[in-house]
């Protein structure tokens, strides 16, 4: 029997609403936001939630100088569309890119994201 119906990722970054603000757009799904934290939740249920941390410090990507915390992985169909989209929502490209099926972007606040073709 399952104890829980999803699991939960929680972020730690500097701006709370800002951040989900870019991962709603990103996964079109819907923002919730409240003072330094903030949701955002698909139509079925997931939930990515966002915590606002004073003196938060960017990962360093591939370095572990500050590790990169955590990772998301997002399934594209089209890895050139997909980065114009990205880099339109404040998304930058990563100077490291060591993969061909697959792209790192750093989200507003410095956090790694790959755009995956599967």
């Amino acid at each position: 029997m399952a104890i829980a119906r999803f699991p939960s990722v929680v972020i730690d970054c500097p701006d709370a609403a800002a951040l989900a603000t870019f991962y709603g757009a990103l996964l079109d799904w819907k923002v919730e936001l409240d003072e330094g934290w903030a949701d955002v939740r698909a139509d079925y249920g997931q939930c990515i939630s966002f915590q606002q941390v004073e003196d938060y410090r960017a990962p360093v990507w591939p370095g572990q100088e500050v590790p990169q915390q955590f990772h998301l992985d997002v399934i594209v169909d089209d890895l050139d569309a997909g980065e114009v989209a990205v880099r339109e929502l404040g998304a930058t490209l990563a100077e490291t890119q060591p993969g061909t099926t697959f792209r790192v972007f750093l989200d507003p606040a410095g956090h790694p994201f790959c755009l995956c073709t599967s």
